[in-house]
């Protein structure tokens, strides 16, 4: 395989290369203090580079290019950004004195051969996790390192669109909790919808209500859109009737319905069930922030979550379509203990970072100790591969990793891809 230039770049930031007997193209020897900084945006590679070039020391930017060539295929000579370059790093002196009174590094004869091979094993192979063949190799120190990493990096990418929720709600950490609890309910399938029907019926209205479980439901359900047209049982009916009331006083909007997606789901997961237990969950605590904010167990929380839905769900999965068996519709343990990974630890790591309440944040994150592992197919995945998620926040990192690193190779990003590309073959 032939290199690339963000292999190059890392094999330069990382010194994966001898540092001995280096020389520019003139000949001076050169040592390198300091690689710089690297740059994710435009201008030189790296920033604040140190470099002694025979007995000069120079500090600027470094350049870095798979030819020296590809100076004037990208323009660089017409670049004010370039002015402050020190040194031009490239794997192949194709053209010699390509950039004026800068002294240039060909690396290629200084990076081991392993280097590129195992890059290149990584790449091709046929796993969804490219690793998986080295990983039992790779210290315990760098595997666990990166989780912890990977979870606070899963929860900055989630906590933004949070914030800007929190700034539409007016900074209402209760609005928020309502919004985001809806949208859990929703449970990746109708997270969507939850969502729109939260934001269609404001929290207000359902504290006025509370206390009357048919009056919640009837809003519940008659926002979702599922109250439209004839029923023939008399809990929807009494449902359409307290909604007709409250509909005209509040002058409420319903979502449609056809955004509700019952199909290739089992029909304890019908949006309907959804619904029938986040009224009841509403009825139970209309004012669930100032509950969860600081606690600090699993366990603890499980009790404000035990919620059913009402009796009629007993014995329907829809309105009017009585179902053979009968079974309450109980929230389950796993339903709850995502709601506590997905919605609780966030909101307190979130309010935590907002309002700079001490030791929150650690414990946002310890919360999820205290819960198990999710089961999905990610974590099936890392379990095939020998490495078991303990708790919810080693799947949620592990979750992370798969989806951000591994589906798309990005083996350079990773400490365990560098760990492996880096790691020199044992002889024999």
């Amino acid at each position: 395989m032939a290199i690339n230039e963000t292999l190059l770049q890392l094999i330069w930031q990382y010194s994966l290369y001898k540092p001995g007997n280096l020389i520019t193209q003139s000949g001076e020897s050169v040592t390198i203090l300091f690689p710089g900084v690297l740059n994710r945006n435009a201008g030189p590679d790296f920033f604040e580079a140190k470099v002694k070039v025979g007995n000069t020391l120079l500090v600027g930017n470094v350049e870095l290019h798979i030819n020296s060539s590809d100076w004037l295929k990208h323009g660089h000579q017409e670049d004010p950004a370039y002015q402050r370059l020190i040194l031009h790093v490239v794997y192949n002196n194709d053209v010699p004195d390509v950039v004026a009174h800068t002294p240039v590094l060909q690396l290629a004869p200084h990076i081991p051969a392993h280097i590129i091979t195992q890059y290149s094993n990584l790449l091709q192979a046929p796993q969804s996790i490219p690793c998986s063949a080295q990983l039992p190799n790779v210290k315990d120190i760098i595997k666990e390192s990166w989780l912890s990493r990977l979870l606070a990096e899963r929860w900055e990418q989630k906590l933004l669109e949070w914030e800007e929720l929190l700034t539409k709600s007016a900074g209402d950490w209760h609005n928020l909790m309502y919004w985001r609890t809806a949208a859990n309910f929703g449970f990746k399938v109708n997270t969507h919808p939850f969502m729109m029907l939260a934001q269609s019926l404001p929290l207000n209205i359902l504290a006025k209500h509370h206390e009357n479980l048919l009056q919640i439901e009837a809003v519940v359900f008659g926002q979702a859109g599922f109250l439209e047209g004839d029923f023939e049982d008399d809990y929807p009916r009494n449902l359409q009737r307290e909604y007709d009331y409250l509909r005209k006083k509040y002058k409420l909007t319903p979502i449609h319905p056809h955004l509700w997606k019952f199909m290739r789901m089992r029909p304890a997961n019908f949006p309907t069930i959804r619904l029938a237990q986040f009224a009841a969950l509403v009825h139970k605590s209309v004012h669930l922030f100032s509950q969860v904010v600081e606690i600090a167990t699993g366990k603890e929380l499980q009790p404000l979550f035990d919620v059913k839905a009402s009796e009629y769900w007993d014995t329907h999965f829809k309105f009017d379509e009585p179902s053979a068996e009968s079974s309450p519709k109980r929230l389950g343990k796993s339903s709850i203990d995502n709601i506590i990974i997905n919605t609780i630890a966030p909101i307190q790591f979130l309010y935590a970072e907002q309002q700079g309440v001490s030791g929150l944040k650690e414990r946002a994150l310890q919360l999820l100790d205290t819960i198990p592992a999710e089961k999905n197919n990610i974590i099936s995945i890392w379990d095939a591969n020998k490495w078991p998620a303990q708790n919810a926040t080693r799947s949620q990192a592990m979750i992370q990793l798969y989806n951000r690193y591994c589906s798309s190779k990005r083996c350079l990003e990773c400490p365990i891809g560098l760990s492996i590309i880096r790691a020199v073959p044992v002889e024999g």
